[in-house]
């Protein structure tokens, strides 16, 4: 059973945009902290933004900051990576994960998520001219 969706990847020219989309269940309601990570081929995971239930914590990764946002809709049920100014580093599989932390929102960083148990499929972002 799937439990988070992504969708939105895609092929952009380097200072491009998009939105990433993560469909999430009620299986994940139990999951305080949402976000995504990427994986480049030959690289490790890495966090790329991270959101506490309620939007309060947003932590982003030092490569991402200022050009990536996280958001929620809880009525929706989704979490987004809007993307701008993308690089062609930024080239990867996007992954939306959910995990829950005991210690507050403070925590929910995303290094978090690259260990989350719960992951989706992947969305490829390709960025290329």
């Amino acid at each position: 059973q799937v439990h988070l969706v992504e969708s939105g990847g895609g092929s952009v020219q380097p200072g491009g945009s998009l939105r990433l989309s993560c469909a999430t269940s009620a299986y994940t309601s139990n999951r305080n902290c949402l976000g995504w990570f990427r994986q480049a081929p030959g690289k490790e995971r890495e966090g790329v933004a991270a959101i506490y239930t309620g939007g309060k914590y947003k932590y982003y990764s030092d490569s991402v900051k200022g050009r990536f946002t996280i958001s929620q809709d809880n009525a929706a049920n989704t979490v987004y990576l809007e993307m701008n100014k993308l690089k062609p580093e930024d080239t990867a599989m996007y992954y939306c994960a959910a995990a829950n932390i005991n210690l507050g929102g403070r925590w929910c960083t995303p290094p978090v998520l690259t260990r989350a148990g719960l992951v989706g499929q992947g969305t490829q972002v390709t960025v290329s001219s």
